[in-house]
């Protein structure tokens, strides 16, 4: 039997890990070997290698730099071997292609390997300082800025070009912005700039596309700290504000805020609050903490009480609904009553009547998304400005004693062409979301109320079902429609009408060159406040909204 590749194969794996190692290698490397190991030398081999293990347990030998020599690594008793001069490995040993390994094929574009994402999300000073407020009207604002979007390559998106996908899913812009975005360096797939969207996507792809971002306004009423005693931060969160960053709302979002103007930054959420919905919020400061109140939350020992003006003369006394809510969309976060749905209890009692609207205490007992709005749309009084719940497009009842008469489908479109034809598509939710429904009933942190997620990669490019994909491609014509208009909007307004501030804008952004009227009070606010927290051993609560006083009127607020 004679032996050259194999022997060397075999000695390398038989070699004890020390530094004779390097002089066995040597010698076989150069050694013509062309007869059989024998015995006595594989025994004599065998030997040195068990002093050179006792060796280097008594004595630890200080690394050498740039030998070819092998280390073990002492906490988990594998060895890896420094060798410089062999291409670099990775995974099950399969060397990486383009980067020492074999040579690529021509037109074969190195992929790096993915790279592992952090669990925990942490934003830092760096991310605050992306752009600042400015306050107009009784607004909240951003100054426009620059995003970058990231995403993996979906495997949907392997084997078709990044003209097709911009084609098919991403057609808020169109394909001669990205043209340009591309032109200009603004789209890179793993790290270089992209040149020709022909490019063909493969598996582990890494796109980045750089935009300039709008935020919608918020409400300029200040985020009031309630408590911060270093386990927990509890605020008094406005309505229009979201929790965190999601969608079209990165800054304007109670987490930025506490970040930018109060220094406050690594919190847990405990429960989640809808954008429109106001009242107490809690975080968790420590790891220890979140972990606790999380269980809370798990074990239904956390007491929520809402307060809420609904339509119509409520009932008075007691008034509880049992009946189940299904999520009709987890991207979209829509739900509905059906007996598919999961088991729900809310209490509801009647504080108040002006003749025109009630004041109802709202007692959820269990955490399902929007469980507070389905019951009372339900129960045929719905929440006063609620734009989803409250909408006509459910039908002559608006979802009364659950006749809705529509498919999901035609539910979710009827929703979309109401606030079209009203101009306000952009206050619906829809596209804010980025899987809070989702993520929240898996959790147990909806609150009755979840968070949802725009532009970019994240939202558009979630895997969604045939029907969220229709309602998907209905919001993205719209905002086609609107880039459309764009020329006809400028020839009206003057450059005072603008509500991009100056000195900011940018000429491929299609935002930068709409007119948009900034949102109403009304528009903004829902009439639902999370009014207090209870546990076993704490009680955080707010004052009552104007809007829940005996004595009010709508027109106190129009």
């Amino acid at each position: 039997m004679h032996v050259r590749a194999s022997a060397r194969s075999f000695l390398l794996f038989l070699v004890p890990q020390s530094r004779f190692s390097r002089h066995v290698v040597y010698l076989f490397s150069f050694a013509n070997i062309r007869r059989p190991l024998t015995r006595p030398f594989i025994h004599l081999w065998s030997q040195q290698g068990n002093v050179t293990m006792e060796q280097q347990d008594t004595t630890p030998e200080a690394p050498s730099v740039g030998n070819n020599t092998a280390t073990e690594d002492t906490n988990t008793g594998k060895r890896k071997h420094d060798e410089p001069d062999l291409p670099e490995t990775g995974g099950r040993g399969k060397r990486r292609r383009g980067a020492g390994g074999k040579n690529l094929r021509p037109g074969e574009r190195y992929i790096p390997p993915p790279q592992k994402r952090n669990p925990g999300v942490s934003f830092s000073q760096e991310h605050f300082d992306e752009t600042s407020y400015y306050f107009e009207g009784g607004l909240r604002k951003v100054f426009p800025y620059y995003f970058d979007f990231k995403t993996y390559c979906k495997g949907r998106w392997i084997g078709k070009s990044l003209l097709e996908v911009f084609k098919s899913e991403f057609r808020a812009e169109s394909i001669e912005y990205y043209e340009k975005a591309a032109k200009e360096g603004r789209i890179r797939l793993n790290q270089s700039p992209v040149e020709d969207l022909s490019v063909v996507l493969r598996n582990n792809d890494h796109m980045r596309n750089t935009v300039h971002r709008h935020e919608p306004p918020v409400i300029s009423t200040p985020l009031q700290i309630l408590v911060d005693d270093g386990e927990v931060l509890v605020v008094d969160k406005p309505a229009s504000i979201p929790v965190h960053p999601c969608g079209r709302f990165r800054h304007n979002t109670v987490i930025f805020i506490l970040g930018k103007e109060h220094g406050v930054s690594e919190l847990h959420t405990i429960h989640r609050l809808d954008r429109l919905t106001s009242g107490v919020l809690l975080f968790a400061r420590t790891l220890e903490t979140s972990k606790k109140l999380d269980q809370l939350v798990r074990d239904r020992q956390l007491e929520k009480e809402y307060v809420c003006r609904v339509e119509g003369e409520f009932p008075e006394g007691e008034l509880i609904c049992e009946e189940p809510i299904l999520v009709v969309s987890f991207k979209i976060g829509l739900c509905r009553v059906d007996p598919k749905g999961k088991e729900c209890r809310t209490v509801f009692q009647r504080l108040s009547f002006n003749g025109k609207t009630s004041v109802v205490r709202c007692l959820p007992l269990t955490g399902r998304t929007h469980q507070i709005r389905v019951h009372l749309q339900y129960l045929g009084f719905p929440i006063l400005n609620d734009p989803i719940y409250g909408s006509h497009a459910w039908g002559p009842h608006r979802g009364k004693g659950g006749l809705v008469g529509k498919s999901d489908e035609e539910l979710l479109q009827a929703l979309v062409e109401e606030h079209r034809s009203q101009e306000k598509l952009h206050l619906l939710d829809f596209m804010d979301v980025c899987g809070g429904a989702e993520e929240a009933e898996k959790t147990g942190k909806t609150d009755s109320d979840g968070d949802k997620s725009g532009k970019g990669f994240p939202a558009q490019a979630e895997d969604c079902s045939e029907k969220e994909n229709s309602i998907k491609a209905a919001l993205e014509e719209h905002q086609s429609l609107e880039s459309t208009e764009v020329s006809r909007s400028q020839s009206k307004a003057s450059d005072s009408d603008q509500k991009t501030p100056p000195g900011i804008r940018d000429h491929l952004c299609s935002e930068c060159k709409l007119v948009r009227p900034d949102p109403t009070m009304k528009e903004l606010i829902m009439y639902l406040h999370a009014l207090r927290y209870k546990g076993p051993d704490f009680e955080y609560s707010t004052q009552l909204p104007d809007w829940a006083k005996e004595d009010w009127e709508e027109t106190d607020f129009s």
